[in-house]
């Protein structure tokens, strides 16, 4: 089986997340921000994150943009123009458009972990990427990290 872990990192705090990503054996984190340099991404900021992940757990850091929504429908979705439901749909129809599937070794992603800023992964796209992924491949397991 393929573990693909999730997490998010807003209302963890570094410990925490660090914590989470270690004990459960990650070894890499799989940024799928479209803006990974964020202010308001504290320890999760892209080149400070790869600098924690590598000194604090040993892990690699990777930032796939191809994975991220678009601008346009993450704010859709934000200032409500479209519903969650919608939003689902589209990106995976974005997913579709951009062949992830024939991008990547799916393979390549065992003990990785999906990183976006969402503290559970009900409406973030990380959960709807790892089903994706998952609906292709019947030997991927999902973990989602949240405590």
């Amino acid at each position: 089986m393929i573990k693909i872990f999730t997490i998010g990192f807003t209302s963890k705090t570094a410990a925490q997340f660090f914590n989470l990503l270690r004990n459960n054996g990650v070894e890499k984190i799989v940024d799928t921000r479209i803006n990974n340099v964020s202010q308001l991404s504290g320890f999760a900021k892209g080149n400070d994150l790869a600098f924690f992940a590598k000194e604090i757990g040993n892990m690699g850091y990777e930032h796939k943009i191809d994975f991220a929504p678009t601008k346009d429908l993450l704010s859709d979705y934000r200032d409500k123009k479209i519903s969650w439901e919608k939003y689902e749909v589209e990106y995976v129809n974005l997913l579709d458009r951009r062949k992830i599937v024939q991008k990547i070794q799916v393979e390549d992603l065992h003990h990785n972990c999906l990183l976006c800023s969402e503290h559970t992964p009900e409406k973030c796209h990380r959960r709807l990427l790892a089903e994706y992924l998952k609906s292709v491949r019947n030997d991927i397991e999902i973990i989602h990290l949240i405590k």
